[in-house]
């Protein structure tokens, strides 16, 4: 950039209206604002000017939006980049921010959004001309791993993929946390995948599940004859994973006396297998994961302070399901195409009320949850489109059991409906007799709210009328 007070702003979007808007939303006194269409002019329009900022859209020709980004940070590597798309593929997003994206943005907030992302940048643009170093190099990246890696298009996912691309860069032990489900070991894998690390091991260990006094073993190895039944010499994980990946799930459930020992390699990267005295090395990024609240467990002396804030370096939250409800149909399709590709279940489709069903559901088990509903009601189900009824859950916000017992009661209450349907009046069949029943309980049970009734039993306020004969 010259050395002037103006700043330089370059767009690139194929779409004409889009850009007539950007320039005009942008230019302000102090600010000049190029626009192109092709993205190899706006690489050309960026380093004439020697822009501060480049703002781009996933979708260009004949350099896409990644391609474009990579080309300026590579000439310009600490130049400032937004990039802007409809995109809700995960590895995009997750590969930006990699690259070096200042920020991602979605076209649909992006009237919101796009004024004070590209003040940030600019500001972070002048701080970083002002500081920066012209020995910084580029770091060498791993090729993009297929297929997305995570399912969600929330915005609370999008800031979780964004911190994916970021922390992939480095080799730094990073904490993740969330509810049991949320999907902490997806997102473990994914840091490896995006990382230097992608072509070494990546090894996943439940602390909760292998007994205190195997953990350490399994950890660190053994030498033969370091306890009973150690027969031979045991490799451990951390021996294992060297130049690779250690992922700790559920970490809060780690013994103290283990905890002390994986502190010391964090530290020094050193160890010894249980029952030796030969001192190893290992370089191995630690990547944890809990449902509990480290905090508290370190108040209350169940954890190790300081080895807490050696894995706190950088933190991950994954929201639970009931906070994204946007994401539960993207997944409740992916499962669906999941169980057809595995021969488990021909393709279904979902129906508009069972969409409904499964986003009002509360889903405490969250996306674990989801998937065995979906498995579930693949199996149930008698048609390839699945309908409120194939979906095993019930209004406690718990997945329903299947039970091949008879109640006496609802025996009884069919037993009578059957009757009635035998009735020479009656012209609806049992079956339907039976559904309007329920649905004249649901109602009852709402105090004749409709729309409450209708949400009890998986139908829109239009479809309990029309069933009900309304």
């Amino acid at each position: 950039m010259a050395e002037t007070e103006t700043q330089t702003i370059v767009i690139a979007d194929p779409d004409a209206d889009f850009l007539a808007w950007a320039e005009k939303h942008l230019t302000a006194k102090g600010i000049n604002v190029h626009s192109t269409s092709d993205s190899e002019k706006a690489l050309k329009l960026f380093t004439d000017h020697e822009a501060d900022l480049l703002v781009a859209d996933f979708f260009l020709a004949p350099l896409d939006g990644l391609a474009l980004l990579k080309k300026v940070r590579l000439t310009f590597p600490n130049s400032m980049v937004l990039l802007v798309g409809t995109t809700s593929s995960t590895n995009a997003v997750i590969e930006a921010m990699k690259l070096g994206a200042f920020d991602v943005l979605r076209k649909e907030s992006v009237n919101f959004d796009l004024r004070p992302a590209a003040e940030r940048a600019l500001q972070a643009a002048e701080q970083t001309r002002l500081a920066a170093s012209s020995t910084e190099s580029e770091p060498i990246l791993p090729p993009q791993p297929s297929g997305d890696v995570i399912i969600g298009r929330s915005p609370a996912m999008q800031d979780v993929y964004k911190l994916i691309g970021r922390v992939a860069r480095a080799d730094a032990p990073v904490l993740i946390t969330g509810e049991s489900g949320v999907g902490k070991e997806v997102v473990s894998n994914a840091i490896h995948q995006f990382s230097r690390r992608s072509n070494g091991e990546y090894v996943a260990i439940n602390c909760a599940a292998i007994p205190s006094n195997l953990l350490e073993s399994e950890l660190f190895g053994h030498e033969k004859g370091a306890f009973t039944g150690a027969t031979g010499q045991r490799i451990g994980r951390f021996e294992q994973c060297h130049n690779g990946t250690l992922f700790l799930d559920e970490i809060g459930d780690m013994p103290l006396e283990v905890q002390s020992k994986l502190l010391r390699v964090l530290q020094s990267g050193e160890f010894a297998r249980v029952g030796g005295n030969q001192t190893l090395q290992s370089d191995v990024r630690i990547l944890a994961a809990t449902n509990k609240q480290l905090e508290s467990e370190v108040k209350d002396g169940r954890f190790r302070e300081d080895l807490f804030y050696r894995l706190n370096v950088v933190r991950i939250h994954i929201p639970p399901l009931r906070r994204r409800p946007e994401d539960i149909r993207l997944l409740a399709e992916f499962f669906l195409g999941r169980q057809a590709e595995k021969g488990k279940a021909r393709q279904m489709q979902l129906s508009a009320e069972a969409v409904d069903l499964l986003e009002n559901h509360s889903w405490p088990g969250n996306v674990r949850e989801l998937e065995n509903t979906i498995e579930r009601a693949c199996v149930l189900a008698t048609g390839n489109v699945l309908l409120p009824q194939d979906l095993p859950l019930d209004s406690s916000g718990c997945a329903a059991d299947v039970d091949s017992g008879e109640d006496p009661d609802a025996r009884a209450a069919a037993t009578a409906i059957l009757r009635a349907a035998d009735a020479p009046t009656c012209e609806l069949s049992p079956l339907e007799l039976a559904e309007r029943e329920i649905l004249r309980v649901a109602l009852d049970l709402a105090d004749g709210d409709d729309a409450v009734a209708a949400k009890r039993v998986g139908l829109t306020k239009a479809a309990l009328k029309k069933r009900l004969g309304g």
